[in-house]
């Protein structure tokens, strides 16, 4: 015997089984969701009598609220700001799982609210500016600013924090 039998055909109740698992093992979006179902669907076939409709079973889940696209987005939202990642980042993140405009407003407002405390803990967390040790040659102040830009913050934000001396937290903008 060469290796593992391969898993069954999926139908409704597998489908669904699987969904269930994931759901309650991860955080996710609907569209998350959905690209999932899709790939089981296509790695393992179908034997189902009726034809596989992994979108009305996502469109089910969000009905009884086992995915919340809102929720997630408000989720990952603070969990990327606590992370020291900027606006930009996090709407970027939340495009890219497949959060529509609508769900992200809530996720969005925190990110801007959280964007100076986001970058504190960016530059502590990289020893950036006035976190670092000892002021950085023009080269090194280059790859702090490329950085800050990289993790989602404005670069009127990244300048600020790169040139603030060690020792010497810069005061927020109103």
């Amino acid at each position: 015997m060469t290796g593992k039998r391969p898993p069954p055909p999926l139908d409704e109740d597998a489908l669904r089984d699987l969904a269930l698992r994931y759901v309650g093992r991860f955080a996710t979006s609907r569209a998350r969701l959905l690209a999932y179902l899709d790939r089981k669907i296509r790695e393992r076939g179908w034997a189902g009598e009726k034809p596989a409709d992994a979108r009305a079973l996502v469109d089910r889940f969000s009905d009884l609220r086992y995915v919340d696209d809102a929720g997630y987005a408000a989720s990952k939202s603070a969990s990327l700001a606590r992370r020291g990642y900027g606006a930009r980042r996090v709407a970027e993140t939340l495009r890219a799982d497949g959060i529509a405009e609508s769900d992200r407003e809530e996720a969005d407002a925190h990110a801007a609210s959280e964007s100076w405390a986001a970058a504190d803990r960016f530059a502590r967390r990289k020893r950036i500016g006035p976190y670092a040790l000892e002021r950085p040659d023009p080269r090194q102040r280059e790859k702090w600013i490329a950085a800050f830009l990289r993790a989602g913050h404005s670069h009127a934000t990244a300048r600020r924090w790169a040139d603030a001396a060690p020792g010497d937290v810069p005061e927020r903008d109103e």
